[in-house]
């Protein structure tokens, strides 16, 4: 996927690209453009969880993931921990000394 950066030359990225530049108002307010939110499907009343990412103390990236997204990729992250651990926990029960 090309994509071009700040500078207006290309280069190629494999998961995300600066879309816009937006602001924001004094009520901390920011308005994403028509054009993204038509692509992205958004709806007034979607709910979103907002990432953070810091690199060397300081944010250097704010993401936007549907907490549908987020819901799911917890589930596939969590509940396969969480048998592991409750067959372990399991196994330790059943073991007796003797």
């Amino acid at each position: 996927m090309e994509k071009l950066d700040t500078n207006g030359s290309e280069h190629k990225t494999k998961c995300c690209k600066m879309e816009s530049i937006i602001s924001i108002d004094d009520r901390g307010q920011m308005v994403l453009p028509k054009d993204i939110r038509d692509s992205a499907d958004i709806q007034a009343g979607n709910k979103f969880a907002v990432i953070s990412w810091e690199k060397d103390g300081q944010l250097y990236c704010i993401s936007l993931m549907r907490v549908e997204q987020l819901t799911d990729s917890l589930k596939n992250i969590l509940l396969p921990l969480l048998r592991d651990f409750e067959g372990k926990s399991n196994n330790k029960g059943g073991q007796h000394e003797g």
